[in-house]
């Protein structure tokens, strides 16, 4: 197993290499300058050659890479950011707090919702009940994040005024108690972890649902039967023990379509993230955030498969024997 993780790091650790290399490449060579964030409308005088000078952007794209790579790999210096004029590092250090609890809550409510769904509608397989579910879980996973998050605003910001429409938290909330600063930040949570949350919770429902279906057909779940176990001990014991082991899998998928989705989410709910950050970084051509922010974010990707390879073999004994 040990040897399996190592050469699965190594694999990973060459193709982010890969993928950061591209994107280095990628971005210099798309239109836009980032000197205009410190120049103002001077992108062609003095000041814009001055600013080009300082930051290497006057250097050939070749000479840049070579630059910026070794200052990555021999000190790990991930440079400056042009938009806030502070290290990189800490930067996205302080942004992934607020991403990283969206993502959870946004996880949880796609279990929440995924998993029981997709058990009903396997154990009401092709009733009206099941046909209600399948349609629903296409319909949210067909459903673009932006558009539902837009028409969550509306509905429960607007039209209904229950919820907070953006941010994390609310003006002055810090001179509350903590309860009430709980409460402030769950209630600022809700719309964009439903909003996520849903949308990838269409998926886990089919998921489960086809699964189920695999297992409720085996012989052992038949023998369950035939003993005279209750329907419900025989569903949610003896099947769903056998049904979450590939169920476990969903975790390495979820944490890249998590991180994806909440960059739209953060950014249409104005949600101080990761997300929001590297969405401004592109806008404005800052090339260090950029950079940084994917090679965190693949970090994050190739952890959370290897996190879902590890539970996979905690509960499947054949893994870990193989």
């Amino acid at each position: 197993m040990t040897a399996l993780l190592l050469r699965r790091l190594g694999a990973s650790a060459l193709l982010l290499f890969l993928v950061l290399t591209a994107t280095f490449f990628l971005i210099h060579l798309a239109p836009g300058d980032p000197t205009h964030l410190l120049t103002g409308d001077d992108r062609t005088g003095q000041a814009a050659a001055r600013v080009r000078a300082v930051y290497g952007l006057d250097r050939p794209v070749g000479e840049q890479y070579l630059v910026w790579l070794r200052s990555v790999v021999l000190a790990g210096d991930w440079g400056v950011s042009f938009l806030y004029g502070r290290p990189v590092v800490p930067l996205l250090l302080e942004a992934f707090p607020a991403t990283a609890l969206l993502a959870f809550a946004a996880l949880l409510v796609q279990y929440a919702v995924g998993f029981p769904l997709g058990v009903a509608a396997a154990r009401r397989r092709g009733r009206a009940a099941d046909g209600a579910i399948r349609l629903g879980s296409l319909v949210l996973y067909s459903m673009p994040t932006f558009w539902l998050g837009l028409m969550a605003i509306l509905v429960f910001a607007y039209l209904w005024p229950v919820l907070p429409a953006s941010h994390m938290r609310s003006v002055g909330v810090g001179e509350l108690g903590a309860w009430s600063r709980l409460a402030d930040l769950l209630a600022h949570l809700a719309l964009p972890a439903l909003t996520l949350g849903l949308t990838l919770a269409g998926a886990t429902v089919r998921f489960v649902r086809n699964r189920m279906i695999e297992v409720l057909q085996e012989d052992y779940v038949r023998t369950a039967r035939a003993k005279g176990l209750t329907e419900r001990r025989v569903v949610w014991v003896h099947a769903l023990r056998n049904a979450v082991v590939p169920v476990v899998q969903l975790l390495g998928i979820s944490v890249p379509m998590l991180l994806n989705g909440s960059l739209i989410v953060e950014v249409v709910f104005s949600w101080p993230g990761l997300g929001r950050t590297t969405f401004q970084a592109l806008v404005a051509r800052d090339y260090p955030v950029i950079l940084a922010a994917t090679a965190f974010t693949g970090a994050l990707v190739v952890a959370g498969n290897l996190l879902a390879d590890l539970l996979h073999a905690a509960v499947d004994p054949r893994v870990r024997r193989a």
